[in-house]
């Protein structure tokens, strides 16, 4: 069973909105046992959207669409459909009623407009938005059925996921797909698949790996087809468990966890607090930190110091060290964690500092170097890194590399 995604909207082909809704489809049909083919997207264009429409129906089984139901002129999805499948447009009564009170229900005039979106094609099966004014659509043609759904994702996602998946799992059989993903950091997509070069060789027909590399994070993606659920299961368990024993000390978790959020689980555990003291990545870090709900247990502030007068005066890094060492240096990320520690009255604390670019490298200190620190008041490790790309990546590496520093930290691990 595959699926095609057809991504509607001239936004998106001029990159001012970032398609997430395909990333999102895929991974619910994923749960269910379907495949994705293809995924495109195409401009608000009759002509491009039957051309994809043809092409898709070739490839899978379901094409699931999204964009362009809005109730203006440059929203041509709905009618656009309606001459695909040879069909009129009819006032839908009850969908006209949820509109209606939608917007009673948030006390605002309706204008005239909106009531053309309850119009829908006598063929398709209207499906219901409960969170918008755009219903969704489904067709069946030649064994093969399309869902089109508002590009909106708070409204896409909740109609995907109650409307969409319950009516493709009735109407399908679809082998059980199982996921597992194995979550690494501090070392690059190169090194690990040397590790485990030999085990990979081997593995199963019917099972794939993948690596998913990002920024100072390689995530390892196991993927099982088959029809026995629970044999299927089983040996992902077998497979998760030879990896991990083979590369384990760079496992910080599974699935859908986060260097932070395995953080401060570990810090809610043992009862402690952390704090950031942060020059280059200027509060990444604690915004990392604090995206984790219930990150208020554990997480007690920052203190964004950039110039050498904040490092003096609010962390407490001495005059002399900076003038001697400089901001981007052992001495100065040390003083930072020890003030972060005395000033925030946290367990442990977090520091960094470093030279993001594009311009205040020097030969001995180029762009992208980045001194980050970590430690407690028994104990304080630092190290040196050299991330030579540009001033975001440069940000970005920093804030997990230290966050991955903590964690190793915390664990009691020996830093690499």
């Amino acid at each position: 069973m595959t699926a095609t995604i057809v991504t509607i909207g001239d936004e998106l082909l001029i990159g001012q909105v970032i398609d997430t809704n395909s990333a999102f489809i895929a991974q619910e049909l994923g749960k269910i046992g379907v495949m994705v083919k293809r995924r495109m997207a195409v401009g608000d264009d009759k002509i491009e959207i039957i051309e994809a429409l043809d092409e898709a129906k070739k490839l899978s089984e379901l094409i699931l669409i999204t964009g362009g139901l809005g109730p203006t002129k440059d929203d041509i999805t709905k009618q656009t459909l309606c001459e695909y499948f040879k069909s009129t447009l009819v006032m839908n009564e009850e969908i006209k009623l949820m509109v209606i009170d939608l917007f009673r229900k948030l006390n605002r005039p309706m204008p005239e407009i909106n009531l053309k979106q309850a119009e829908l094609p006598h063929n398709c099966i209207p499906i219901k938005n409960f969170y918008g004014t755009a219903p969704g659509m489904c067709f069946k043609q030649e064994g093969k059925m399309f869902f089109s759904m508002p590009g909106v994702p708070f409204e896409m996602k909740p109609m995907m996921v109650d409307s969409v998946i319950p009516v493709i799992k009735k109407e399908f059989k679809t082998p059980f797909i199982i996921h597992r993903t194995i979550h690494t950091q501090g070392l690059g997509e190169s090194f690990l698949a040397e590790q485990i070069k030999d085990f990979e060789e081997n593995f199963p027909a019917n099972f794939k790996l993948a690596y998913l590399p990002h920024y100072s994070i390689v995530r390892l993606r196991i993927t099982a087809i088959g029809e026995n659920e629970i044999e299927l299961k089983e040996k992902v368990d077998s497979l998760e468990k030879q990896i991990t024993d083979r590369i384990g000390e760079n496992v910080f978790g599974y699935d859908d966890t986060t260097l932070e959020k395995t953080i401060g689980e570990i810090l809610k555990q043992q009862h402690k607090t952390i704090s950031t003291a942060e020059s280059c990545t200027g509060g990444l870090i604690a915004h990392k930190l604090v995206s984790v709900a219930g990150a208020s247990d554990y997480f007690i502030g920052s203190m964004v110091c950039y110039s050498y007068d904040a490092k003096e005066n609010n962390l407490g890094v001495k005059k002399n060290t900076l003038d001697t060492f400089g901001a981007v240096s052992e001495e100065t990320v040390r003083e930072m964690v020890q003030g972060a520690l005395r000033n925030l009255k946290t367990d442990y604390a977090i520091a960094v500092s470093g030279i993001a670019g594009p311009g205040g490298g020097t030969p001995d200190k180029p762009v992208g170097t980045v001194w980050i620190a970590v430690g407690n008041n028994e104990k304080i490790i630092a190290k040196r890194f050299q991330f030579a790309r540009t001033r975001e990546i440069i940000m970005e590496y920093t804030a997990i590399t230290a966050l991955g520093m903590a964690w190793r930290f915390l664990n009691g691990k020996v830093l690499n």
